[in-house]
């Protein structure tokens, strides 16, 4: 498969700068993956599509401040981007061209210092101690907004905007943003509706936002992510799974979670269940992935020629649905993204979403 067939054109006005307000009044676009055929929503109808006993699974994963503004011994502005720690005082991050191994970056009252530079990852070294280095963190980091977004909005409203209501393990570096659409309000509709709502853990990092650089997108590898399947949630997920029930992931990283945990039960059946599992995934989907475990997959208009598409891309075509994907233009997913912008849709991480089931 080649990179151009992940390809369409969009333009800056469609891009959202800023949420839905309130967040659930975004809109959703309902794709019935096997008969084909699209419809116009708004999110907070949500409770309306979903049939009692559905299952979503949420991504609970936390945005770190994880921009970190500093100066080079020259003066000039310094930016990284917090990606992963590796050791106490050693974190991968992403820095722009022009540092050498050994440079210095400056802060208030600490520094760092490159260490390693491998494609887009450099590994940097903080002179402090990590209990000291997470509260600046918190007191010096930015919201790790991503570039095409440019509101002025203050630190204090940007760092509750990109966050989900229901965060709670900090540690990605973006943020799972089919989540944002949820309200708290949403939420216990949704629990009243008999929609059981499970939670799991995936930290957004490189894997999730780097672009593909390879013309055959089977060379791209993904950078790995840490996540986390607690042996509850696998053993109600099973369950559910078994009893019939549709297992629907907010968000491709919670998809990709899923699918990575997903194991061959029965080869005459071709049934799957899911291991409990906390490690780290490079799972990289695209058409024709066949999925095992998830039924259905709410997520938002993402960017041509990225990871995210090919994903969305490989669930909305053969095997797991009647169409084969040729290329985004005449895809099925293609036609819904083609329909959304005629009605003004709004893209990326803070534009409508999709419900594809």
């Amino acid at each position: 498969m080649k990179l151009s067939q992940l390809d369409y054109h969009l333009n800056k006005e469609f891009i959202a700068q800023f949420p839905a307000s309130p967040r659930d009044h975004s809109r959703l676009l309902e794709i019935d993956r096997r008969k084909g055929l699209i419809s116009h929503q708004h999110f907070y109808e949500l409770p309306n599509l979903l049939n009692p006993n559905d299952v979503l699974v949420f991504n609970q994963s936390k945005v770190l401040p994880a921009r970190l503004i500093g100066k080079r011994k020259t003066g000039g502005k310094a930016e990284i981007l917090l990606l992963k720690k590796i050791s106490a005082s050693l974190w991968e991050v992403i820095t722009k061209p022009g540092f050498s191994i050994g440079d210095k970056i400056y802060f208030e009252d600490f520094e760092a210092t490159i260490r390693n530079r491998k494609n887009y990852i450099t590994e940097v070294e903080f002179s402090i101690s990590d209990q000291k280095f997470r509260k600046k963190i918190k007191d010096l980091g930015h919201t790790p907004l991503p570039p095409y977004i440019k509101t002025p909005k203050p630190e204090k409203i940007l760092k509750k905007e990109y966050q989900t209501v229901y965060a709670k393990v900090l540690g990605s570096s973006a943020a799972p943003t089919a989540g944002l659409h949820f309200t708290k309000r949403l939420l216990k509709k949704l629990k009243e509706k008999g929609v059981q709502l499970e939670f799991l853990t995936l930290h957004v990092g490189l894997g999730t936002f780097a672009p593909i650089k390879q013309d055959a997108i089977a060379k791209h590898k993904i950078h790995s992510e840490f996540f986390d399947l607690p042996n509850g949630v696998a053993t109600r997920l099973n369950d559910a799974k078994s009893s019939g029930k549709r297992i629907i992931a907010v968000g491709t990283t919670t998809c990709r979670v899923i699918e990575t945990c997903a194991y061959l039960e029965n080869k005459n059946l071709k049934s799957y269940i899911l291991h409990p599992t906390s490690s780290y995934s490079n799972l990289f989907i695209y058409p024709p992935h066949k999925f095992k475990f998830v039924d259905g997959l709410i997520t938002n208009f993402h960017l041509p020629k990225s990871t995210l598409l090919a994903l969305v891309c490989a669930f909305v075509s053969y095997p797991n649905t009647p169409y084969k994907f040729k290329d985004f233009s005449t895809s099925l997913i293609g036609k819904a993204y083609s329909e959304a912008l005629n009605k003004n849709y709004r893209f990326y991480s803070f534009g409508d979403a999709c419900l594809v089931l």
